[in-house]
C-alpha cells in the first residue's frame, strides 16, 4: 500500500531543507561578497553581505591590474593546464588498465589487482617523503614534469574502470573478435563507447583531484612560478606573500579556486548520478 505523505510533514520536511540549504549555501555568499569589500570593511564586518563600500581592489590584484605582485595569472594557468593534462592522461590510461585487469588473462594478474587495492590502502601523506626522494633522484624536482607524472595514473580510476568493464558481457567482444578486430581495437571502439557513464565519472573525479592537489605539489616543487591556485592561495593565507588581513584578496581567490570544479561538476552531474547508480546496481 502507498501511504500518502500528509501536507504537514512535506511543508516541515521542506522547510528543514530550504534550512539546511541556507547553511551550506552561506558560506558561499560570504565568500562572494568578501572579495568586493574593503580590507577594513571586511574586518569591521565579517558577516555581511552588502560591501560597503563596493570596491573592486581585490579582484584588480588578481587579475594583475593592482599592485600586488602575486602571479595569479600564472598560477591559474598552472591549475588549468596540470589539470586537463592528468585529467585526460588519467582517463585514457585507467582505461587502458582497467581493460586489462578484466579482461586479458596473464600470469600474475590476481597479484597485480591485489598490489593495486593495497596502494589504495595507503594514506598520501605516507608517499609524501618517498615521492620527494624519487622526483629529486630522477632530476625533475620543481619541474612541470614532477607536477604531472606522478598523478596520470591512480589506483582508484583503474578499479572504477576495471568493475564497469566486469559488468559488460563478453559476448559482445566475442563478435568483434569474430570479425577480426584486434584487442585495441575491440576496446576502443566496442567497448569503451559503452562507459560512458564510468568514463565520465572518472573525468570529474580526476578533474577535481588534480585541481584540488595540494600535497604532492607541496614536496615536488618550491619555486613561485610552479605553484598551483590551491598551494598558492595557502602560501598567500600562510602571510608568505604578504602582511595584513588581505581577507578580500585570499576569499577572491578561494572564490576563483572553487568555480571550475563546481561548473564541471553542475555540468556533468547528470551522468555522474547516473554511474553512481548502474555501478551500485551492478556491483
Amino acid at each position: 500500500m502507498n501511504r500518502r505523505v500528509s501536507p504537514v510533514k512535506q511543508v516541515v520536511l521542506y522547510v528543514a531543507l530550504v534550512l539546511f540549504a541556507i547553511l551550506f549555501i552561506y558560506p558561499f555568499f560570504i565568500q562572494i561578497a568578501t572579495s568586493f569589500k574593503t580590507d577594513p570593511d571586511a574586518a569591521a564586518h565579517p558577516l555581511s553581505l552588502i560591501p560597503n563600500p563596493f570596491d573592486l581592489h581585490a579582484w584588480k590584484q588578481i587579475f594583475g591590474q593592482g599592485s600586488a605582485s602575486v602571479p595569479f595569472l600564472t598560477w591559474m594557468k598552472n591549475s588549468v593546464v596540470i589539470a586537463v593534462v592528468v585529467t585526460v592522461a588519467r582517463v585514457f590510461l585507467d582505461s587502458l588498465a582497467g581493460y586489462a585487469l578484466s579482461r586479458l588473462r596473464f600470469r600474475g594478474r590476481g597479484f597485480v589487482f591485489a598490489a593495486l587495492l593495497a596502494v589504495m590502502s595507503v594514506p598520501s601523506v605516507a608517499l609524501l617523503i618517498p615521492k620527494f626522494l624519487m622526483v629529486n633522484y630522477l632530476g625533475i624536482y620543481d619541474t612541470y614534469t614532477a607536477m604531472i607524472l606522478p598523478l596520470i595514473v591512480d589506483g582508484a580510476g583503474v578499479f572504477i574502470m576495471k568493475q564497469f568493464f566486469d559488468s559488460v558481457p563478453v559476448s559482445i567482444e566475442e563478435a568483434a573478435r569474430m570479425d577480426g578486430a584486434s584487442i585495441f581495437r575491440t576496446f576502443w571502439s566496442v567497448v569503451l563507447p559503452m562507459a560512458r557513464p564510468a568514463l565520465i565519472t572518472l573525468t570529474i573525479l580526476s578533474f577535481q583531484g588534480s585541481w584540488n592537489e595540494f600535497t604532492h605539489f607541496l614536496v615536488t616543487t618550491q619555486s613561485l612560478e610552479h605553484k598551483t591556485l590551491v598551494t598558492g592561495l595557502a602560501s598567500l593565507v600562510s602571510g608568505q606573500l604578504g602582511t595584513g588581513t588581505q581577507y578580500p584578496l585570499k576569499l577572491g581567490a578561494a572564490l576563483l579556486t572553487t568555480i571550475p570544479v563546481a561548473v564541471i561538476f553542475f555540468a556533468l552531474q547528470r551522468y555522474f548520478i547516473r554511474g553512481a547508480n548502474e555501478g551500485g546496481v551492478k556491483g
